[in-house]
C-alpha cells in the first residue's frame, strides 16, 4: 500500500478512463474531434493524479478502465500511476462501476473513502483535505461535491456499503446529484455538501475550467494549445 507519514485517514479513489481517441470524452469529441477530445483527457487526468499525489492521504488508488498502450500519453499516465495502488473496474454501466470501485477498494484499504473522478482538472488538494476531514467528524455521514450541470464531481464515505445505495442512480443527467443525494439519505446517511465545481463535458466547459486552474496546468495548456490550433 501507499502510504504517507503523518497522513490523514481517509483514501482517495479517483475513477478514471484512458484518454484513447474515440472513447474518452465522447461528447467533446463531437466538436474537437476525437484525438484533441482525447489530449484533454490526458491532461485532466495528468493534473487530478499530481493534485491527489500532493494529498497526505493514508491510501490513493485508481480504478481505471481502458487500454492504456492505445492512449493519448499513456507512457506519462503510467509513470503518474506509480503512485497509487491501481485496480481494474467493473460493472456495466457507471453507477455499478463507480459501486464496484468502493468495495474493491475497501477490500484492499481500511476507513473513510473520498472518490472523485477526472473531470475538475482545477481541483485543489485543500478541496479534498476538506471532503475527508468531514468524514471522519461524525457517522453516518457522506459528504457530496455538486457538479454545476446537476451532476457530482466528488462522493466521500464512510464504508462500501454506504457507496453501493448509488448503484442504480442514473448518471449524467442534470438531476444525478439530487437522485445521489436521495439515494444516500434513505439508507439513513447525513449528506453534508461540499464546493460546487463545474466539470468538462462539453466544449463550452473548456475555457471556463482552464481559467480556474493553475498556471502550470496541463489542462489549461491542452486548452490554450487547442484554442490556438483552432485560430491558426
Amino acid at each position: 500500500m501507499i502510504t504517507t507519514p503523518n497522513h490523514d485517514d481517509f483514501a482517495v479513489l479517483v475513477v478514471a478512463k484512458a484518454p484513447v481517441p474515440g472513447l474518452a470524452k465522447t461528447r467533446l469529441a463531437a466538436d474537437v474531434g476525437d484525438r484533441a477530445a482525447a489530449e484533454i483527457a490526458a491532461a485532466a487526468l495528468l493534473d487530478t493524479l499530481r493534485v491527489v499525489a500532493a494529498v497526505p492521504t493514508r491510501n490513493r488508488i485508481v480504478a481505471i478502465t481502458g487500454d492504456l498502450a492505445d492512449a493519448v500519453r499513456g507512457d506519462d499516465v503510467r509513470d503518474a500511476l506509480k503512485d497509487f495502488i491501481v485496480i481494474e473496474q467493473r460493472g456495466h454501466d457507471l453507477g455499478h462501476r463507480l459501486a464496484h470501485a468502493h468495495s474493491d477498494t475497501a477490500a484492499i484499504v481500511s476507513g473513510p473513502i473520498v472518490q472523485i473522478g477526472m473531470d475538475t482538472p482545477q481541483l485543489t488538494p485543500q478541496l479534498l483535505l476538506h471532503a475527508g476531514r468531514t468524514l471522519q467528524c461524525s457517522s453516518p455521514t457522506a459528504v457530496l461535491g455538486m457538479a454545476e450541470d446537476g451532476g457530482w464531481w466528488v462522493l466521500g464515505v464512510q464504508n462500501a456499503v454506504v457507496a453501493a445505495a448509488i448503484a442504480t442512480v442514473p448518471t449524467s443527467r442534470p438531476d444525478t446529484g439530487e437522485r445521489t443525494r436521495a439515494a444516500l439519505r434513505d439508507i439513513g446517511v447525513r449528506v453534508l455538501p461540499v464546493a460546487t465545481l463545474r466539470d468538462v463535458d462539453y466544449l463550452a466547459d473548456l475555457r471556463a475550467v482552464a481559467a480556474r486552474c493553475s498556471p502550470t496546468s496541463q489542462f489549461r495548456r491542452a486548452v490554450h494549445s487547442l484554442n490556438h490550433g483552432s485560430s491558426a
